[in-house]
């Protein structure tokens, strides 16, 4: 199953990614190997996930990530952070 994920980077800033193998993708992104954002960044670090039915879901669910403002992603890392 795919999943939706939030990394926090060095500077605070939060990263939305998708990755049908999180634990690769994540692997990934800590070598600098995953994209140019969070290479400039490193370390990063997991701050939210979520498993999703279908790869195409994923991506609508990532879109969906950028889309918000910081303070609302800051908060769905409070939100899973409490539960």
């Amino acid at each position: 199953m795919p999943f939706v994920y939030l990394l926090r980077c060095r500077d605070g800033s939060l990263y939305a990614g998708a990755a049908v193998d999180l634990e690769r993708r994540l692997a990934e992104h800590r070598a600098g190997r995953a994209s140019r954002y969070t290479r400039a960044r490193r370390p990063v670090a997991l701050a939210w996930a979520r498993e999703v039915e279908t790869w195409s879901e994923a991506l609508r669910a990532e879109a969906g990530l950028k889309r918000l403002r910081h303070a609302e992603k800051e908060r769905l890392v409070a939100q899973a952070g409490s539960q």
